[in-house]
């Protein structure tokens, strides 16, 4: 049947020249066939006009018409918004010389165009299609360029500047879990003798402490571990309002290795070449960092939350002590922070021991303080230690057996397990007004801050036990806080420590034990969840601003080509741009 024979059916029959009764209608069917095909040709007449309308506004430039296969090739590849968000190369240059043309890390991400295929090369999420940055060359692979966005959130050199924090910005380091987290998650190997893992937990401040018998706050305390320093310090550090992903805007630069954590499964069992393993795969990989590169690590830092010669072995014989992580070479030019500095290095500085006290707000100091303050101390002097047999220049033989010789002085022999409960070593340091702070081990001692922590003012015998060891953080008069009594003449018994203290008057302790308290926030490190205190500095906000001082310093040296600078110097002029001393602030209160 044909077209017509269809249309001229009995339900069709309308228009077409035939009534349904079969009647001629008023006009002709080939009339109307007439019409019909003038309106289709009129209609396909106007369409072809249209599209070469089109055809000539909308018509590709040459360039994008000669890689139009190509591109075609890369929309099979992925869809057209995903190559809009990624990006077909990059070509982008990331200066870390910071000026030095020598140094810059040039990154360039390219991805090949060829016979309908896509090669990636180093390729980069953060890139879109740049059409007037297309080049066509016939002789070699097409190549299609493109440039970094920088409206890219993720872009390091987009940051906003941070109101307060120019020339205080840190940038630390993204290293592999080997460094720090790995002994963290594996902390029941950390010590031979006791398990570290409730050491670690809150951020390493360890477990919160039972106020026992009314010794501490009721909140704030924990039985934090002397060594957790590394832990506390980079946690903090996270938080740290001057953090920057951008390194070439940074005034210094922090290694986050647990050296502590790395050198304490090793001390007491394994060879020197287990023990300096961690230390050379640390500065192989700084070796290669544009950063380090950039001053040759003079404005890096690192804490080790151990005292400086577990980590400076002179020798290659194997019953010498400790690992070389502060002495080989690649270590000298960093600034070295450590519970105990060694005071003939100038790259090692000492920052405080942390102590049981971590507070989380500026009412939690002040009312610490305020408590201190008004404590009734009944004993003149206090000595918290155990003897040291085994070492000839040890003087705590002595000081123990002064102790129990007078009246005024309260003893806690550490021999037995009593030292490790905290509420009965503070509770010894709230009562007394003197303690006593021989070298144990080592010149320094935790017991110093923790004494200082209760409001007791401290008594040295050797210099080396505090005031060449923490410059920033102590008082620079040292008679303002401390007594400092000569250790040989209490070794040959010429001076006797009860003496020696009882000519203190009353007016000269109570400025020196307001100082010490004033000192209190300088020497504890607050809850690193709590990030910084408004309006207080605590120890780690002291140690990062000297730090940064010092680089800064050494910067400015090494620009104008001048001598090297002595450690001892280094930190005299941070120190200087704090301030008057906490002995003239507490004066005028």
């Amino acid at each position: 049947m044909t077209f017509l024979g269809v249309l001229s059916g009995p339900k069709m029959g309308y228009g077409l020249g035939i009534k349904e009764n079969g009647e001629k209608a008023k006009y002709p069917a080939h009339r109307f066939r007439s019409r019909c095909i003038f309106i289709l040709l009129t209609i396909v007449f106007w369409w072809a006009l249209l599209m070469v309308h089109f055809s000539f506004h909308y018509r590709s430039s040459p360039v994008q018409s000669s890689i139009g296969d190509v591109m075609i090739s890369v929309q099979t590849q992925d869809s057209m918004s995903k190559s809009l968000s990624r990006g077909l190369s990059t070509d982008s240059t990331y200066d870390s010389s910071a000026g030095d043309s020598s140094e810059t890390e040039k990154m360039v991400q390219k991805k090949w165009l060829k016979d309908g295929d896509v090669h990636h090369v180093n390729e980069r999420p953060d890139m879109e299609i740049m059409n007037d940055q297309v080049d066509v060359d016939d002789d070699t692979p097409l190549e299609i360029k493109s440039v970094e966005s920088h409206f890219d959130e993720g872009d390091p050199t987009m940051e906003q500047p941070i109101p307060g924090c120019e020339g205080r910005y840190v940038y630390v380091y993204e290293m592999d879990p080997y460094f720090n987290e790995d002994m963290v998650e594996h902390c029941d190997k950390l010590n031979i003798w006791n398990n570290w893992c409730p050491s670690v937990s809150n951020e390493g401040l360890g477990p919160p402490m039972v106020n026992t018998d009314n010794v501490f706050s009721d909140s704030d305390w924990y039985e934090t571990n002397q060594f957790m320093l590394e832990r506390i310090f980079h946690n903090r550090l996270k938080r740290y309002k001057c953090l920057t992903k951008d390194s070439s805007r940074a005034a210094a630069v922090f290694v986050p290795f647990y050296a502590g954590f790395e050198i304490s499964t090793k001390l007491w069992r394994a060879n020197i070449s287990e023990r300096d393993a961690a230390p050379a795969r640390l500065y192989s990989w700084l070796a290669e960092q544009p950063e380090w590169k950039r001053y040759n690590g003079r404005d890096h830092f690192m804490v080790g939350g151990r005292i400086t010669w577990d980590f400076r072995r002179r020798t290659d014989d194997e019953s010498d002590w400790g690992n070389k992580l502060f002495v080989l070479s690649a270590a000298l030019n960093m600034t070295m922070l450590s519970i105990e500095a060694s005071p003939w290095h100038q790259n090692d500085v000492g920052i405080p021991y942390p102590t049981y006290f971590h507070p989380s707000s500026k009412r939690s100091i002040e009312t610490w303080q305020d408590r201190v303050r008004a404590m009734d101390r009944p004993s003149l002097f206090s000595f918290v230690g155990a003897p040291r047999p085994g070492l000839s220049h040890s003087i705590r033989g002595v000081i123990k057996d002064q102790c129990i010789k007078s009246k005024q002085c309260r003893l806690l022999d550490c021999k037995g397990t009593l030292c490790q409960r905290p509420h009965k070593v503070m509770e010894i340091f709230e009562h007394s007004v003197f303690c006593l702070q021989p070298a144990g081990d080592s010149y320094t001692r935790r017991s110093t801050f923790d004494a200082m922590l209760a409001g007791c003012i401290p008594v040295f015998f050797h210099e080396y036990s505090a005031y060449t060891q923490y410059q920033w953080h102590l008082p620079s008069n040292h008679t303002s806080y401390s007594v400092l009594i000569d250790e040989g003449s209490i070794k040959n018994e010429t001076v006797r420590i009860e003496e020696v203290l009882l000519k203190f008057t009353s007016n000269q302790i109570v400025s020196m034990r307001e100082t010490v308290i004033q000192t209190i926030p300088r020497i504890v490190y607050a809850d690193p969840r709590a990030s910084s205190i408004p309006d207080v500095e605590d120890a780690f906000d002291i140690a990062i601003q000297g730090v940064i001082d010092r680089i800064t310093l050494g910067k400015e040296v090494t620009r104008t080509n001048s001598e090297a600078i002595s450690n001892s110097e280094l930190d005299f002029q941070s120190k200087s741009q704090q301030g008057q001393s906490l002995h003239e602030q507490a004066a005028h209160k």
